[in-house]
């Protein structure tokens, strides 16, 4: 029996969902389907793809096909989107990757968007830190991600994006207009390695200020909590504002340094029509949309 595209499109969606329900929910099929679907695919190929654990994994054999059952699944997703864009609007879906930070803060005035003008393109969104989302770029699990500064420079530009120290509002420095970040020395500063402490150190480094941060925090919930607790200060970014409680203010630093939120397509292969369509839309939006989002 021949492999064919239904049984490697229910493998890839299997562990991209990490389950055979959510699997099935997101095809719109049964689950039994899914079930029948990988279970053939296992048959064809003499050897299980996947350990049916919870969350689901990739057995060594899975490993190995799991590249190119993407890369079945991505080129024939793509001829459907072109042929669709060739005869009416673009449809299909895109699996857009980026940070906690870029999803809460800068996405949902980009969704508002794209639902208002590419009603047939559909955004499902993977969180994730700056290297997971690159990774999964690369690997065929995301189709477009938002990272910023890719070292390519390659891309559709949304926003230039400034730090800004995160103060309580009770702090000597709230209510200027600048603060320079040699007069926080006396602060612990309290950052989270996912992806931004190289801009803040850069900042530091410009400014002839030693880097010494007091505490370091995965998550963002965390970082705010210790500021509002009164254990320190930080750095962030200003696409963070929307996400930070009224008794927290962000006040411009100096040095002056901002970083660029790009969407980027895969690098060495063409995108997929959706995701074109989604960078053309974007360089057709205000700018003040993105730089008050």
């Amino acid at each position: 029996m021949p492999l064919n595209l239904p049984q490697l499109r229910a493998f890839v969606a299997v562990v991209d969902a990490g389950g055979f329900g959510t699997a099935a929910t997101d095809l719109g099929l049964s689950q039994s389907a899914v079930s029948h679907a990988v279970a053939s695919l296992e048959r064809i190929l003499a050897g299980p793809l996947l350990v049916r654990s919870t969350p689901v994994r990739t057995t060594a054999l899975g490993e190995r096909v799991l590249p190119h059952a993407r890369a079945a699944v991505s080129a024939t997703d793509a001829l459907r989107d072109a042929a669709a864009r060739h005869g009416s609007e673009v449809s299909g879906t895109v699996r857009l990757a980026s940070t906690p930070t870029v999803c809460q803060g800068l996405l949902p005035a980009l969704q508002r968007h794209w639902s208002a003008h590419l009603p047939g393109v559909r955004v499902r969104v993977f969180e994730g830190s700056s290297d997971e989302a690159v990774t999964w770029l690369e690997n065929g699990a995301a189709d477009a991600v938002i990272v910023a500064d890719p070292p390519s420079g390659a891309g559709t530009p949304l926003v230039t994006d400034p730090f800004l120290a995160l103060l309580p509002q009770d702090h000597p420095l709230a209510r200027e207009n600048a603060v320079h970040v040699s007069d926080l020395e006396d602060d612990p500063l309290i950052l989270s390695p996912n992806g931004c402490e190289r801009h803040v150190h850069r900042i530091h480094r410009a400014a002839g200020t030693p880097f010494s941060p007091a505490h370091r925090v995965r998550d963002l919930g965390t970082l705010i909590s210790m500021v509002q607790a009164g254990m320190g200060i930080s750095i962030l970014p200003r696409v963070s504002r929307p996400l930070l409680p009224t008794d927290l203010v962000l006040v411009p630093v100096e040095p002056r340094y901002c970083r660029r939120l790009v969407l980027c397509g895969p690098e060495g292969r063409p995108w997929s029509p959706a995701v074109r369509a989604l960078a053309d839309s974007v360089e057709t939006l205000p700018r003040a949309v993105l730089d008050d989002a």
